[in-house]
Formats: structure tokens, sequence, C-alpha cells
């Protein structure tokens, strides 16, 4: 299972239980010292200047993606085929993705609750160990040794207070991290930050269009990024950190693509508003109730994040897609949103 996403099977939720235990007895600081960004001391000098905001009219922070037409999707993994023709009209989009500030300021004017702040209801989720229906999320643990790739529960472990404040567990913090994209957050926290500002996420075709800064070919490029956060070395046991960063960057720190969006490609996944399907085409299944035993409702996530590596999850590039469990909050999906204009020009 070649995927850095977790899945909510009971063996991983196993697994997971008892990983709980062990990080409790390893302390929540060690954790932060793997999940939270560190700059590899070899890279001081390498780092890149970053941006928060764009200076768009009349939108500020945000850019115009025009209209167009293109070709949805790619031919690396089963999920993201079968390649299909695709139209979007034009739109604004956040040129970064939303920041720890940002949700902040949302949080603080209306009170919100995210999901991984509220106990897990037993009733819709069934059979979970007690440690995982208290409010919490899913963290990555960069591990010392592996016992090959198959089981997640190596590096992904459900954290009890884990939430876009405290990413890592309790003891983490996002102070001096505001511009840094929030995670610990799900589709529901999205939607309604998007909401309050009076904008959506993404479908996942405007967000793929975008992506691609106007390369109809983009694609086909299938390499490693060079100017994206993005997994250097062996997943999940080295990371040179060559990039400038190992874990998460702060927002626009890497060059933007001809649209102007910085981080697209890498950092962190980012949700849109479709429903996950297995393949492109065709319709969701009917029953769409979440629960998490065997995560029934799924959306889908773009642009892969700094856990992508080229020998695990090749997800840096535009026509790759993942599902994530709709209520299930993890440390490497943020969001950003888009604002449909009334006035936009359907393709030609």
């Amino acid at each position: 299972m070649n995927k850095t996403r977790p899945w909510r099977s009971s063996t991983v939720m196993a697994a997971s239980a008892l990983a709980i235990a062990a990080i409790a007895a390893l302390g929540f600081v060690a954790l932060a010292s793997h999940t939270l960004a560190e700059r590899p001391k070899h890279a001081e000098a390498k780092l890149r200047q970053c941006h928060f905001h764009g200076e768009a009219e009349p939108h500020r922070g945000m850019v115009w993606i025009p209209a167009g037409r293109y070709e949805e999707g790619d031919n690396v993994y089963p999920e993201e085929q079968p390649v299909v023709p695709a139209r979007v009209a034009g739109f604004w989009m956040d040129s970064h993705e939303v920041t720890n500030a940002e949700f902040a300021a949302f949080v603080k004017a209306t009170g919100y609750v995210t999901d991984a702040e509220r106990p897990v209801d037993p009733a819709t989720h069934q059979g979970l160990p007690p440690d995982m229906l208290k409010p919490g999320a899913v963290v990555f643990f960069m591990p010392k040794h592996i016992d090959g790739t198959e089981n997640i529960a190596q590096w992904w472990h459900y954290v009890p207070g884990a939430n876009w404040r405290h990413p890592a567990g309790p003891a983490s913090s996002i102070a001096g991290r505001e511009n840094y994209p929030v995670v610990e957050v799900t589709h529901a926290d999205a939607a309604q930050y998007a909401r309050w500002r009076h904008r959506a996420l993404p479908s996942e075709a405007e967000w793929e269009w975008a992506a691609r800064g106007g390369n109809p070919k983009a694609y086909l490029d299938h390499d490693q990024p060079k100017g994206a956060n993005t997994w250097q070395g062996v997943f999940p046991v080295v990371n040179s950190g060559a990039d400038g960063f190992v874990g998460l960057a702060p927002s626009g720190c890497y060059a933007p693509n001809a649209y102007g969006l910085y981080d697209m490609i890498g950092n962190v996944w980012e949700l849109t508003d479709d429903i996950y399907r297995p393949s492109h085409g065709g319709d969701p299944a009917p029953d769409q109730t979440i629960s998490r035993d065997d995560a029934v409702l799924r959306y889908t996530i773009k642009g892969g994040s700094f856990l992508c590596a080229p020998n695990y999850c090749a997800r840096y590039r535009s026509g790759a897609r993942e599902g994530q469990e709709a209520d299930l909050a993890v440390s490497h999906l943020g969001f950003r949103t888009i604002l449909r204009a009334p006035e936009s020009a359907e393709p030609q």
C-alpha cells in the first residue's frame, strides 16, 4: 500500500492504540521534535524568502485563475485514471494555504470548535479503543527503523489532545508558527472557514487546473519537483532536508506557479469539496454516512505533502489524488479557498 494517508482499518486502529501508549512513554516533546518543521543545519543559508499575501485586486491574498479546458488525471496510480476531459470557469483562489493565523482569526470571531477538539461519538464510531474516542488527531512520527512499509501504524499515530492548536500533541504549540499552514482540520472545519469568508472549497477539477499553472501538459511530468517541500531520502526513516525543511514549511517559501499560487505541490495535502471516488468517472455511492470504522465518507485531497517521496507515495503531481476520511484530522493536510465570480467566462 504505497500511501502516506492513514487508513481506518481495524488492523491500523489496533496498532495505533498500542502506539499511543508508546508515545505517552516517550513524551510529546520527543514527538514534536520529529513532526514540527525543522531546519536542517546544512540548509540554513539556503532558506527561501516566504511570502504570505498577494496583492491581487479586488481580493487581497487571492489570484485569478482563468477558465480553461484540460485532460484531468494521470496514469501513475490506479485512482488517477482514466484521464478525462475537464473544463472549468474562471475563479479566484488563495495564493497560499490557509495559515494558523487566518484560522485563529476565524475561531476567535466565531467560537468554532474543530472536529479534533470534540469527543468521538461511540454510537457512530463503534469498536474503537477508548483512547481513540478522546478528542484528538493523527500525527506523523518519524521512526528510527521500520519493518517494511505495509504497516503505516509504524509512523502514523492517533494522539489524544492533538488538534490545530497542538498539531503534534498537547505539549506542542503553534506559537511562532502563525504563517504555517493550519493542519489537523477536517473537511467540515475547512468548509466552515470557507463559509465564514464567503468563499468555498475548490472542486477537484478546479484545484487541478489551478495547480497546472496554465500548462495543459503538466501532468506528464512525474519527476520529484525541486521547488517544493517534499521528502528527500528514503521514506519514512531518512530525510536530508535538502529542500530547506524537514517537516512543514511556512506558507509561500517556494516559487509560485505561473498563476501566482504557492505550494500547490508538496508541503500539505489540500482538501477539495468533491466526495472521493476510486477513479475518475462514475457516481459516488449513495450511502455517504460518516463512519470512522470503515471510512465510508471520504473527500478528495490533492497535491501531496512533505511526506511524499520517490520510494513511497510519489503523489507530488497535479494529477495525483487520494481520499481522506471526512471526520479524521491529520498532520499533513490543510486547505485553501476559492471565490467563484458570477461573471466568470466559460472556457473557449
